[in-house]
């Protein structure tokens, strides 16, 4: 089950608003030389390419179906690549800006991939990443408890996604050890509210359990979807609900 923009895309005011809240947080000073990693369709690099049309930017994405949103969106100043996030950075190049919105979560051993990145900035270049707290987030908590109990497991072969997120301070303490200052980190809550489990289990589908699916067969689709919204709606009843969807969203200056 390839990466599917569409769905992906329907929850795209809830997902938006922390790209905004991230781009606040960057300054156009000295910047010319940009990347998103991780872009997905790419609507988002064009927006920060529009906010600072001085710099030049980069998308990188791995899925084929993402970057084929993206054609429409090239220009002079906004490029677009198909690369993991790991080639990326062991790539030698650098940039003024770093940039991620819900993309690091994908990466494992944040431990090694952080400092990775963070070398890949000039002096006085900035990084600025927003996360999806998995660990903490419910409908991730449900999911994951889900996966690791018979018959899903048996039809999983095991497979359990382990969230790579570390704790703040381990995040501050990387930043700090790497030299970047100004740092801006902070855990927000967007909340979603739902009328239905449906609505949550659609927001959930288009990322999180994209990887679960494409291992299930057809029947076993069918099986786990039905559990899993059992378990959604026994949690958040009575509905309408709210959902307290928890990001981490990270900001330091390399000096």
């Amino acid at each position: 089950m390839p990466w599917n923009p569409e769905i992906y895309n329907t929850f795209k005011s809830i997902r938006y608003q922390p790209f905004y809240d991230l781009i606040s947080l960057i300054s156009d000073e000295n910047l010319n030389n940009c990347v998103d990693v991780g872009c997905g369709t790419g609507e988002q690099t064009a927006i920060l390419s529009e906010k600072f049309k001085q710099a030049s930017f980069l998308g990188i994405d791995s899925s084929t179906e993402m970057l084929e949103k993206s054609k429409d969106l090239e220009h002079e100043n906004l490029r677009f690549e198909q690369t993991t996030i790991e080639e990326f950075a062991d790539s030698d190049s650098k940039y003024d800006l770093i940039f991620s919105n819900a993309a690091l979560q994908w990466s494992d051993n944040h431990v090694e991939l952080f400092p990775k990145l963070i070398s890949k900035l000039n002096d006085n270049g900035q990084f600025a990443i927003q996360m999806p707290c998995q660990k903490e987030n419910i409908l991730n908590i449900i999911l994951s408890e889900l996966v690791q109990e018979q018959p899903y497991s048996d039809f999983l072969s095991g497979y359990h996604q382990e969230s790579p997120l570390l704790s703040i301070d381990e995040y501050v303490k990387i930043m700090f050890d790497e030299g970047l200052k100004d740092l801006n980190i902070s855990l927000r809550v967007y909340p979603i509210y739902a009328n239905n489990e449906t609505e949550l289990y659609n927001f959930i589908s288009g990322s999180a359990l994209i990887p679960y699916m494409e291992r299930l067969t057809v029947h076993e689709q069918e099986l786990f979807v039905k559990e899993f919204l059992r378990r959604i709606k026994n949690y958040f009843e009575p509905f309408p609900a709210i959902y307290s969807f928890k990001r981490l969203l990270i900001y330091g200056r390399k000096k």
